[in-house]
């Protein structure tokens, strides 16, 4: 496995295949509840961070709200800014987060945060803690902690319009790590990518924003607040700056 998979993963086929796995609905009921969550003032100015092709903040966007989205992928950030020239795009590296306390509310969506190592993951949230001030809100959306990921771990085909996807996963106990190999499959064409990712149990997470200076306030297991528990497929934890 390469040192950061992410920077040779989310382009081409890959990035085609999330455009499609992921209803329009959804995006909706997902702002609405990042509106809901964050408690939003009319004209927050929001970070979405790793943003993708803007798909939430464009959005948000569209209600008012001030959006800086952050993203490693060129292709995604090209999309998103074509999209919304209103929104602040930047491409850069979710580990490498430089903003002062400029924002009312932040959200990090679509398991990437799994794709950071212990440390990284500890500096990424202590990073968006410096970019909230005091009362602001944060929300973490995965489904890689352990309680969600280990108790249904397959190997499985998706089928995404003309692009069939196969997953097959190996799980490293000694190093709560999870790898991920994606083949995509069009026509004739078949593209094999290595992923990585750590599984970190719901406690540890709370613990990792607590030390951070983001105090955890719900865990819930979907977007109309169902409480997390074993076997939930997404963690949604929401927490707030001290």
């Amino acid at each position: 496995m390469q040192a950061y998979w992410p920077e040779k993963f989310f382009r081409g086929v890959a990035l085609e295949a999330w455009r499609r796995a992921i209803p329009t609905e959804v995006t909706r009921a997902e702002a609405d509840f990042l509106e809901r969550v964050l408690r939003l003032p009319p004209a927050a100015r929001l970070l979405d961070v790793p943003c993708g092709n803007g798909r939430h903040a464009i959005e948000l966007a569209r209600r008012g709200y001030a959006l800086t989205g952050v993203d490693l992928s060129a292709e995604f950030i090209a999309e998103a800014r074509a999209s919304c020239p209103a929104a602040r795009w930047l491409q850069a590296d979710m580990r490498s987060l430089h903003f002062p306390a400029e924002f009312d509310g932040a959200y990090c969506f679509g398991n990437s945060f799994g794709f950071l190592s212990p440390a990284e993951a500890a500096s990424f949230l202590a990073s968006v803690a410096r970019a909230l001030p005091p009362g602001a809100r944060f929300v973490l959306d995965t489904g890689m902690a352990a309680e969600s990921i280990l108790t249904t771990l397959a190997n499985r085909w998706h089928r995404l319009g003309d692009i069939f996807m196969l997953s097959h996963a190996r799980y490293h106990p000694s190093e709560s790590r999870l790898d991920i190999d994606y083949t995509f499959i069009r026509g004739a064409e078949v593209d094999t990518r290595p992923t990585s990712s750590y599984v970190f149990t719901a406690g540890e997470l709370c613990r990792m924003h607590a030390s951070a200076g983001l105090r955890p306030l719900d865990l819930l297991a979907s977007t109309n607040a169902d409480p997390y528990q074993l076997g939930s497929p997404r963690l949604l934890l929401v927490s707030e700056k001290s």
